[in-house]
């Protein structure tokens, strides 16, 4: 069920895909955001979740992403948006927990 798409879908298509990035780490910086002022569980959970989708997707190291995310560390995250959003290189969380 493929449809051609005209010349003026094309080049918006292209643009969503060259600006992909972009995209991304804006929706970040936007959750961030909402989880700070949030205060319904329910709905922290489904952000935190969001949060850790799109920092996979900016290309977050995995070692950040696990101390940000399970620990709900807010301004680790926010700190990594932030990097992400100025062009700069995330910072990468050092694991602190020791396997048994």
């Amino acid at each position: 069920m493929a449809k051609d798409l005209t010349p003026y879908q094309r080049r918006i298509v292209d643009r969503y895909y060259q600006h992909k990035d972009i995209i991304h780490a804006t929706k970040l910086s936007e959750i961030v955001s909402e989880i700070a002022v949030e205060s319904d569980p329910k709905r922290l959970d489904r952000l935190w979740k969001s949060a850790g989708d799109y920092l996979a997707k900016c290309g977050v190291e995995a070692p950040t992403i696990a101390a940000a995310i399970p620990a709900r560390n807010l301004p680790l995250l926010g700190q990594v948006a932030g990097a992400i959003m100025s062009g700069k290189r995330p910072p990468v969380a050092e694991r602190t927990q020791r396997r048994a």
